[in-house]
C-alpha cells in the first residue's frame, strides 16, 4: 500500500522529456508553418531567433538563409527549452488526469509565452518583434501537447518505464 501511494507522487522523468521533444516537434512546425506561409519569411528565421538565445543578436540580420551552425544550435536550444518546460509541467500536473493536463498545459503555455515575453526580452530585447497572436497560439498548444502527451503516458504500466520487478527506478 504505501509503495502504491508512493509511486503516485513521484514525476515520470522519461516520460516528461519524451512529452517535451513531442512537444518541442510540434511548436517548431507550428512556427516554421506560420512565418513561411503567413509571414512569407524564410523558414530558417526561427532557428535564428532561436540560436539568438546563445549566439546573440549578430545571428539574425539577413541573409537569413541556411548556416548548419546555427539551425543547429537553434535545435538544441528549441528542445532544452522544450524539455525544461515540460518537466515544470509534469511536477504541476503530474496524476491529475489528461483534463487537467490537456487544460492545465494550455494555461502553462499561455503563461510560458507572457513570462518569456516579459521577461527573455530585458535580455534579449529583439524578441520583442515575436509578440504576436500566432506566437502565443503556438505556445498554448506546446503546452497542450506537452500536458497531454504526459499525463496519458503517465501511469503504472507504461512501456517507457521500467517494470517495479525489474530492477527499475520505479519502487
Amino acid at each position: 500500500m504505501a509503495q502504491n501511494v508512493r509511486s503516485q507522487h513521484l514525476v515520470q522523468w522519461r516520460i516528461a522529456i519524451l512529452a517535451g521533444i513531442c512537444a518541442g516537434i510540434v511548436f517548431l512546425i507550428v512556427d516554421i508553418l506560420y512565418l513561411t506561409l503567413v509571414k512569407h519569411l524564410d523558414a530558417w528565421v526561427f532557428f535564428r531567433y532561436a540560436a539568438s538565445l546563445v549566439l546573440g543578436e549578430r545571428v539574425l540580420p539577413p541573409p537569413s538563409g541556411f548556416d548548419a551552425a546555427i539551425v543547429l544550435v537553434g535545435l538544441i536550444v528549441n528542445f532544452v527549452l522544450a524539455i525544461v518546460y515540460a518537466l515544470i509541467l509534469a511536477f504541476i500536473i503530474h496524476r491529475w488526469g489528461l483534463l487537467v493536463g490537456v487544460i492545465g498545459g494550455a494555461l502553462f503555455g499561455a503563461a510560458i509565452y507572457f513570462i518569456n515575453l516579459y521577461t527573455f526580452t530585458l535580455w534579449f530585447p529583439w524578441f520583442f518583434a515575436l509578440h504576436s497572436v500566432p506566437f502565443l497560439i503556438s505556445t498554448i498548444l506546446f503546452g497542450i501537447v506537452a500536458g497531454g502527451v504526459y499525463e496519458l503516458l503517465d501511469y503504472d504500466d507504461s512501456p517507457f518505464l521500467p517494470a517495479a520487478n525489474q530492477g527499475g527506478v520505479r519502487p
